[in-house]
C-alpha cells in the first residue's frame, strides 16, 4: 500500500501537464449545469461558449462535491493509500472544503485525511498541489506535507479583472445594482485574491492601463518560483507579448506559462476575466 495521495478539485490548473506525484493526485470535478443540462468539459465548455453577462434565467450554476462525493473518494482511496492530503479550492469561493472536512469526520477511524483550504483557485491551487504531490512521491508523510503548504499559501498571490460583473452578482460576491451598472459602464475592474477573499483594489480605464497594473504588480516581488497568466475570452495576443517580454527582463530565471481559463473560473467570475498569480519562494524556514 502507498503512504500518501493527494486529492484536489477540478478548478485546479497546473503550470505543467506531468509532474512530480501526478499519478498520486486525484481530482474531484466541479460539475456545472447550464439551461438544466450537465455541461460536460469540452468544446463547448469554453470560455467563448458563454454570455458576457448573465441572467437570472440563464445563470450556468456550479454542482461542488458534497460530503458524500468527498465520503466515497476518501474510503476508496483508502484501499490503496494510508494518508489523504485533500488541497481545495478556497472555501471563501466553494463549500468544498467544508464537506471535506464533513467527510474526513465520517471515516475518522478508517481513513486518515488531512484537509488544506488553499486560499486559492485555478493556477494557485494547482500550484499547491503540485508542491503537494512532490512531497508525497517522496513518500513524506501528510504531517510533513501539510507543514509545506502551510508555509507556501500565503506566498500565492493573484489579481484579476473581471469585467463580468453579473457573474460575480450570481456568485454572490457584488450587489445586483452595482454588476449591472458596472458593466453598462464598461468598467474593467481589478479585484486581489488575499487570503482566499476576493476584494476589489482597483478600476482600470483600458487594457493598456490594466497591463500597466499587472506588471506594477509583478515588480513588488523580488523572488518568484512562477508566474502565470490565465486568459478568459477574446485572448489578448499582443498584450501578453508585452507581459511576457516584461517578465522576462525582471525575471528571466522564473518560469512564465500562460493558461486558458478553465470551466470553473468562467462560471464563477464571467468568460472574459484576466488572471495574473504570482507565487514568491518561501523562506528556508517554510518550506
Amino acid at each position: 500500500m502507498s503512504s500518501v495521495c493527494i486529492v484536489t478539485d477540478s478548478s485546479a490548473q497546473f503550470t505543467k501537464p506531468i509532474f512530480p506525484g501526478r499519478n498520486l493526485t486525484h481530482i474531484l470535478p466541479l460539475q456545472v449545469v447550464v439551461n438544466g443540462e450537465l455541461l460536460a468539459e469540452g468544446k463547448d465548455s469554453k470560455a467563448f461558449s458563454f454570455p458576457s453577462s448573465i441572467t437570472p434565467e440563464q445563470t450556468p450554476v456550479i454542482i461542488h462535491p458534497s460530503s458524500e462525493d468527498f465520503r466515497k473518494l476518501f474510503i476508496a482511496l483508502g484501499q490503496d493509500y494510508n494518508e489523504i492530503v485533500a488541497v481545495l479550492i478556497s472555501s471563501n469561493l466553494s463549500p468544498a472544503v467544508t464537506n471535506a472536512i464533513e467527510a474526513a469526520e465520517m471515516v475518522r477511524g478508517k481513513v486518515a485525511v488531512q484537509v488544506i483550504d488553499s486560499q486559492s483557485i485555478s493556477v494557485g491551487l494547482g500550484y499547491l498541489v503540485q508542491v503537494a504531490a512532490d512531497a508525497a512521491a517522496k513518500r513524506l508523510p501528510s504531517t510533513e506535507i501539510e507543514r509545506i503548504l502551510r508555509g507556501y499559501i500565503p506566498h500565492v498571490y493573484a489579481v484579476f479583472c473581471i469585467p463580468g460583473l453579473t457573474y460575480l452578482y450570481h456568485s454572490g460576491f457584488l450587489g445586483q445594482a452595482q454588476a449591472i451598472v458596472g458593466e453598462m459602464l464598461n468598467l474593467l475592474p481589478i479585484y486581489t485574491l488575499e487570503d482566499g477573499h476576493l476584494t476589489s483594489i482597483e478600476k482600470a480605464r483600458n487594457l493598456r492601463q490594466l497591463m500597466d497594473y499587472f506588471q506594477e504588480f509583478i515588480d513588488e516581488f523580488s523572488d518568484l518560483s512562477h508566474i502565470a497568466l490565465v486568459q478568459g475570452f477574446p485572448s489578448i495576443t499582443h498584450e501578453a507579448r508585452i507581459l511576457r517580454e516584461h517578465v522576462a527582463a525582471m525575471f528571466p530565471k522564473t518560469p512564465f506559462s500562460e493558461h486558458s481559463l478553465g470551466l470553473p473560473l468562467t462560471v464563477l467570475f464571467g468568460p472574459h476575466t484576466l488572471g495574473l498569480f504570482a507565487i514568491e519562494i518561501p523562506d528556508e524556514s517554510e518550506r
